[in-house]
């Protein structure tokens, strides 16, 4: 049988592949499967070391180097390739940052700037600029105008060191006026234009012991916040209280806290799937042609605003509870057109 015969540049490219995946390249075993002498496996090594050399040259964060290992008896790649989004991410990022509208001006110019300087290659940054260039021109920032960027740090760092917070927060009917809160900042998230903090309220007890005022979270929209201090004292959290943002943000609708509930709901439609998207913790429990009958569990009563956004293509079964206060809502909204 003749031994098929391949080229420098595929026996190069060959190996490079496998490094990168981890592999382990012994000249002996390389030699014998394309048939050329160790001498020529050492010169395409040397080449691939020399490939990688260039590009730590370029990018300071490229740290790859081919190295003899002798635990492992052959050649193995060592370091780390910078982390690049593509184009096609860069682009997708963009017109999602754009579409928040979650950054005054200034900060969305500076975010942008650097995620496609510092991810898409040169030849393709000025075609993303182009293609982001009218949203950009047109982008309308939010009416508070506040600096989110620094704050979100200040508040993830109290969130991993489980530090106490005091901080004074603008009242929504009267932004003039704020109430002083101490919290145990529990989690970071983003909604409908804004970031939020999910804390819990705490007063002191008897004993001058911090406890929690509420059994679940407040929300507090971080552009309201005023007067952020980070406190001196620690809260504990047990591995089986911890706060699940991903979780909770399954069950919240519009960032209204409140109690968990279950709810079901009956959806006039042969495609339900709009239900099952908003609410992530839905599930079908009967369905037909014509509808769908639907139990979620949610937080609050954020759910109202969503239910009244659907007309009648939904209909609240349960609780009984919240299906009167439905029908109180749509009353009041009828007389206004009456």
């Amino acid at each position: 049988m003749i031994k098929k015969r391949y080229s420098k540049n595929f026996r190069t490219l060959d190996m490079y592949i496998r490094l990168c995946e981890g592999k382990i390249i012994s000249k002996k075993t390389e030699s014998l499967n394309f048939g050329v002498d160790e001498r020529s496996i050492q010169r395409d090594i040397d080449d691939i070391r020399a490939f990688l050399c260039d590009k730590r040259g370029t990018n300071q964060n490229d740290t790859r180097e081919v190295v003899y290992d002798r635990s492992k008896e052959g050649f193995v790649m060592i370091g780390a390739e910078p982390s690049m989004m593509t184009n096609s991410e860069i682009l997708a990022v963009s017109k999602i940052l754009l579409e928040s509208r979650a950054f005054t001006k200034k900060e969305l110019k500076s975010i942008l700037d650097k995620l496609i300087e510092g991810c898409v290659p040169l030849k393709n940054m000025k075609l993303v600029s182009d293609l982001i260039a009218n949203e950009r021109y047109h982008y309308v920032e939010l009416n508070h105008k506040e600096y989110i960027k620094d704050k979100l740090w200040q508040i993830g760092s109290d969130i991993h060191d489980h530090s106490l917070v005091s901080l004074r927060y603008a009242k929504a009917n009267e932004p003039g006026e704020t109430v002083k809160r101490v919290v145990e900042p529990v989690a970071i998230l983003f909604s409908e234009y804004y970031f939020y903090l999910n804390a819990y309220i705490v007063e002191k007890d008897d004993s001058g012991k911090y406890v929690h005022k509420y059994n679940y979270p407040a929300i507090f929209r971080i552009d309201r916040i005023k007067n952020y201090k980070h406190m001196d004292e620690k809260f504990r959290v047990s591995y089986a209280d911890r706060f699940e943002e991903g979780e909770f943000r399954k069950r919240i609708q519009f960032m209204y806290a409140g109690k968990l509930e279950k709810i079901r709901l009956k959806f006039k439609g042969n495609n339900p799937e709009p239900i099952l998207d908003r609410l992530p913790t839905a599930h079908i429990i009967e369905q037909s042609e014509n509808y769908s009958i639907i139990d979620a569990e949610v937080f609050g009563k954020g759910i109202i605003m969503w239910l009244l956004s659907q007309g009648s293509k939904v209909e609240v079964l349960k609780p009984e509870s919240l299906r009167n206060e439905m029908k109180n809502i749509l009353l009041e909204t009828l007389n206004l057109y009456q």
